[in-house]
């Protein structure tokens, strides 16, 4: 009976949901390296039409990733995030409900009937959501509409509703391929900028030597010997002198693309993405970033989804008072840069046990300082994204004395 509670003769799980394919489900969902904050743009007609489509007051489009629902496209609603745990979508993306969940009225249903969306303002009533599917079997987050009275729609509107979450998939792919194609360009800037350094090694060299054995040939009777070696010096300082004008033109600082950060949109993006959890849980989140380095860009190559499950991973284990420290800084050489991350908290910490098994991949699920349901999923995940990227992590954590978190990753 553990973790179930009855309601009216009936048993309720109280255990969020969690797909059976999960970290398949999340892996493919940080595959599309999303910013949540930048995609009403793209897709607020569609979250519209939704509405309009099934007569509804309210229509949001949601991604779920390991502990938060985001809302990043809503009509009739404003709304940003919720915790998952909270969330009627989380059942949308069961196996169970391929093709939709409908709750005629939220107000007695055991699993949504507490709600504070159904209790208090906006008295939520009525939901329909169509699961966002990347393929057969890995649903991304949820289309839904949502009512404060109740509803009914017809299995046509339903079908229009797929259709229409199936176009919504459809952009968000778009999106990643054109953010792919220019994060493809970036790095040809980059072998560009590497080649120029390349070149001008050996023709330094090469500059050098002819210089020496001109100084040397004064008295050598080989005149045309020593014209020929002027000629080539002379065409090595060309070809050096070309090869500073490239670097000088990659070094510039320019505007960061919007398929890039610099250490400060980074760190504004993270205040305004983790700010409201940390608000909501009534914890201290302070976001520190260097300022050397500040404003050079480097692509956003899934930054956000590593930094952001660190943060909300120590937000949940962080009581009420309690601060979570965030920073950011950058290593430059002439050839490589290195963004290193720390997330620092003083929360409930974590023996070197536990330790090892987030290394090594084996985490359990556990419950945060309010209550929280944890997923187990979100630190492994972060593993794996920083080992995709050729990065490390290293976590440093006494039960009581909060956890710190550092990661080092190679960008572009």
């Amino acid at each position: 009976m553990s973790g179930e509670k009855r309601f009216d003769n009936q048993l309720v799980d109280l255990v969020p949901p969690i797909p059976k394919n999960e970290m398949e489900r999340l892996l493919a969902l940080n595959e599309l390296d999303l910013d949540y904050s930048d995609l009403d743009q793209s897709l607020s007609d569609l979250t519209k039409l939704a509405a309009k489509i099934a007569g509804t007051s309210i229509s949001v489009v949601n991604l779920i990733d390991t502990f938060t629902q985001w809302s990043v496209s809503s009509f009739g609603m404003e709304i940003s995030q919720t915790p998952r745990e909270d969330s009627v979508c989380q059942y949308t993306i069961m196996e169970e409900n391929s093709k939709g969940l409908e709750v005629a009225d939220l107000s007695s249903d055991q699993r949504f009937k507490d709600r504070a969306y159904v209790t208090g303002d906006p008295f939520l009533r009525y939901y329909f959501g169509v699961p966002l599917k990347i393929n057969e079997s890995l649903p991304i987050g949820s289309l839904c509409v949502i009512d404060d009275e109740y509803k009914s729609l017809s299995d046509e509107k339903k079908e229009m509703l797929e259709i229409l979450a199936e176009e919504i998939v459809k952009r968000i792919k778009i999106l990643h391929a054109v953010n792919t194609l220019k994060h493809s360009l970036q790095e040809c800037t980059t072998i560009k900028n590497n080649v120029a350094h390349d070149i001008r090694g050996p023709l330094g060299g090469i500059v050098g030597l002819t210089e020496i054995i001109e100084m040397q040939g004064d008295g050598n009777t080989l005149e045309e010997v020593l014209s020929y070696i002027s000629l080539i010096q002379k065409s090595g300082k060309s070809v050096l002198e070309l090869a500073d004008e490239i670097l000088s033109k990659c070094n510039v600082i320019e505007k960061p693309k919007d398929h890039e950060f610099t250490l400060k949109t980074l760190r504004k993006k993270v205040e305004d993405l983790y700010g409201p959890q940390a608000m909501t849980k009534e914890v201290r989140l302070e976001v520190h970033s260097t300022e050397e380095h500040a404003a050079l860009p480097f692509s956003k190559n899934h930054i956000l989804q590593i930094l952001g499950n660190l943060i909300s991973n120590s937000i949940k284990f962080t009581p009420a008072g309690g601060l979570v420290r965030v920073d950011l800084d950058m290593e430059v050489t002439d050839r490589d840069r290195l963004l290193f991350l720390k997330v620092k908290d003083s929360g409930v910490g974590m023996s070197k046990e536990k330790i090892d098994q987030i290394i090594s991949g084996a985490a359990a699920s556990s419950s945060g300082t309010s209550g929280e349901k944890g997923y187990g999923f979100g630190l492994n995940l972060v593993q794996r994204l920083v080992h995709k990227l050729g990065g490390r992590i290293s976590v440093c954590s006494e039960p009581g004395v909060g956890a710190q978190f550092e990661l080092a990753l190679p960008v572009s």
